[in-house]
C-alpha cells in the first residue's frame, strides 16, 4: 500500500463560535448552510430547453442585477476577502518570473503555502476512496470563506442575487476563497457541497466546471482539477481555478491530431512537452465536449489511473493528463534531487506554472529544472499509448491515420522576465 504520511485533520481558521442559527459556527455543514443567505449567480444552459419559472422558488428573490462575473464577481469578492485577511499568506507578494527558454515557464515563489498549505492525508495508490467526515472537507470552513453560489438559471437568463436563501432543496454548488492560494484569485468550485462527494468526477459536475470557464469570459481564467494520486489533498469534489494572464506553456505546445468524435469533438495529443496528453476541442455544444472528456476521466478513475485536467479558453479547450509521479515518489524511483524541492506535480505545474517552495530553487529555474521534473510525472510512451487506446475503446473512438501536425497560434507575451499580479481589466503584465 503507497500512502503519505497522515496528518492531524485540520479545520478552517475561521469558525469561532457566533450567535447564528445552526451550530453556531457560520459552517457550511447541514447545520448552517440550509438556513444562510449567501449571493447567487445563476447561469444559462443554453443547450438544455429551459421554462421560464420566476417565482416557483421562496429562496431567490424577484431583484437581480446584471454584473461582470470575472472581474467583479469573482476577482472583486477574493480581493474584499484578502482585504478582511482570511488568506494564510499574501500571493500578490510572491516574486513570479518567466523563465527564459522556448517553453516559457513560468516560475512563482510561493514560501507561504509550503509552509502553512494542508496536507495530504490520503493514500497516493488509489484515486477512489470513499468520503470521510472525520478528515477535512469543504462542509466545516467558514461562510465568510464563500464568494457565492453557483447554480443554473431556473429561467434561461444568467443573473446575479445579493442575498438569496439557501434552502434545504438547492444544489449548493459554491465557488469559495482558497485560503493557500497559488495564485490572484485562486478560488474552488465545491459542487453541491452538501452532498459530501468524495475527489470523483462525474458528468454534472465536470459541466458546471466547464460552464464557470465559460462564465469567467477570458482565457487567463482557467479551472484545474486533480484526482487522488494526482495530487489533490482533499477527498471532498472540487475544482480549482484562477487568473494568470499569460498563456501557459501547454497552451502553446503543438498537437497532432488523432481523431474526431461524435457530436464534432476533436482529440488530439500534445507534441514537444514534457508531459504526454490528450487535447479536447470544438464539438456541436460545452455540453457535448464536456460529456466526451468526463466520459474519458471517469474511465481513468474506475480504473485507477491517477489524472490532472486543465479546463481552458473559456471552457472551450480542455487537457487531460494521465500521470504516475506519486507513484514513482512513494515506490522512491524519483531522484532526491528532484523530492528536495518537495514540488508536488499538480495540474498547475503540468501546465507549466512552477509553484517553487525554496529560494534557491527560484533563483537557479531553467527550462531543464521544470522539463526534468515534469518528465517525471508523464507516463512512458508506451504506457501513454495503452491508456490512450483504452480511452478510446471505452468511449467509441478510431483513431485516425494520420501524423499531421499542427502548430497553435501563440499567445503575446510580455518580455520582461519578472512581474506582479495586475486587474484583469488589464492583460499586460509588468
Amino acid at each position: 500500500m503507497l500512502t503519505i504520511k497522515r496528518v492531524p485533520t485540520v479545520v478552517s481558521n475561521f469558525q469561532e463560535t457566533s450567535e447564528t442559527a445552526g451550530c453556531g459556527r457560520n459552517c457550511l455543514g447541514q447545520c448552517c448552510l440550509p438556513v444562510s443567505t449567501l449571493p447567487l449567480y445563476t447561469f444559462t444552459n443554453a443547450g438544455k430547453e429551459q421554462e421560464n419559472v420566476k417565482g416557483k422558488c421562496p429562496s431567490v428573490p424577484d431583484e437581480d442585477s446584471p454584473i461582470d462575473f470575472l472581474n467583479t464577481l469573482v476577482l472583486g469578492q477574493w480581493e474584499d476577502r484578502q482585504s478582511k485577511g482570511l488568506f494564510r499568506y499574501d500571493v500578490t507578494a510572491c516574486e513570479s518570473k518567466v523563465i527564459e527558454g522556448e517553453q516559457g515557464f513560468i516560475a512563482q515563489l510561493n514560501e507561504g503555502r509550503h509552509l502553512k498549505k494542508r496536507p495530504t492525508e490520503f493514500r497516493v495508490d488509489q484515486v477512489l476512496q470513499p468520503f470521510d467526515p472525520k478528515k477535512f472537507n469543504f462542509t466545516k470552513i467558514g461562510q465568510e470563506e464563500v464568494l457565492f453560489r453557483f447554480e443554473e438559471s431556473s429561467n434561461g437568463t444568467s443573473r446575479y442575487f445579493d442575498g438569496a436563501l439557501v434552502g434545504a432543496s438547492t444544489k449548493s454548488n459554491v465557488v469559495t476563497i482558497n485560503v493557500s492560494p497559488i495564485e490572484y484569485g485562486h478560488v474552488l468550485l465545491i459542487p453541491r457541497v452538501l452532498d459530501c462527494f468524495p475527489q470523483k468526477i462525474d458528468a454534472e459536475s465536470f459541466f458546471l466546471a466547464v460552464k464557470m470557464a465559460e462564465e469567467g469570459g477570458s482565457p487567463y481564467f482557467r479551472l484545474g482539477y486533480n484526482s487522488l494520486g494526482a495530487f489533490a489533498t482533499i477527498n471532498h469534489l472540487h475544482f480549482q481555478a484562477y487568473y494568470l494572464s499569460l498563456p501557459f506553456p501547454v497552451e502553446k505546445a503543438p498537437t497532432r491530431r488523432l481523431t474526431c468524435a461524435k457530436g464534432g469533438v476533436h482529440v488530439s495529443t500534445l507534441m514537444n512537452y514534457p508531459v504526454r496528453g490528450l487535447v479536447f476541442e470544438g464539438g456541436s455544444d460545452l455540453r457535448s465536449l464536456s460529456d466526451f472528456v468526463s466520459n474519458a476521466c471517469i474511465f481513468l478513475q474506475e480504473n485507477n489511473i491517477p489524472f490532472n485536467v486543465l479546463i481552458s479558453d473559456s471552457g472551450k479547450r480542455i487537457f487531460l493528463f494521465p500521470q504516475c509521479y506519486a507513484e514513482k515518489q512513494a515506490l522512491g524511483e524519483v531522484s532526491q534531487e528532484l523530492l528536495d524541492t518537495q514540488v508536488n506535480p499538480a495540474v498547475w505545474e503540468i501546465s507549466g506554472h512552477m509553484v517553487l517552495k525554496r529560494r534557491k530553487d527560484y533563483v537557479d529555474a531553467s527550462e531543464d529544472y521544470a522539463w526534468k521534473l515534469l518528465a517525471e510525472v508523464s507516463l512512458s510512451e508506451a504506457r501513454f499509448k495503452e491508456v490512450q487506446t483504452e480511452i478510446f475503446e471505452a468511449t467509441g473512438l478510431v483513431e485516425e491515420e494520420s501524423n499531421e501536425e499542427e502548430k497553435l497560434p501563440e499567445m503575446a507575451m510580455a518580455s520582461s522576465s519578472s512581474f506582479k499580479p495586475t486587474p484583469p481589466s488589464c492583460v499586460v503584465w509588468q
